[in-house]
């Protein structure tokens, strides 16, 4: 049963709103490529705050996630396009429905 996930805020530097829009939707592709992750949301909640939710069946598939290519991706946008570091959460899913 998926029973971890992730959450993560992002804020972007207003004028890098659309490059951080584009590297998550373009973060897809690596979501997808990794074996561990079971769902994978990327979502714009303003002009500039952005989120990603993902879940995992493991504490194993979690970590490899943070260790992976779009954690990665987030920490060298953070030098350049973020107003700050992206605050990427734990979470413990308490109930979960899936097609």
């Amino acid at each position: 049963m998926t029973k971890l996930g992730l959450l993560a805020r992002i804020e972007a530097k207003p004028e890098y709103a659309d490059k951080v829009e584009a590297l998550l939707r373009d973060a897809l592709r690596l979501a997808q490529e990794e074996d561990h992750t079971v769902t994978w949301f990327a979502f714009r909640q303003s002009d500039t705050t952005f989120g990603v939710f993902d879940t995992f069946d493991d504490e194993e598939g979690r970590q490899a996630h943070l260790r992976g290519a779009i954690a990665a991706a987030l920490m060298d946008a953070a030098q350049t396009m973020l107003s700050e570091a992206p605050d990427i959460r734990p979470v413990d899913l308490l109930a979960v429905k899936l097609p």
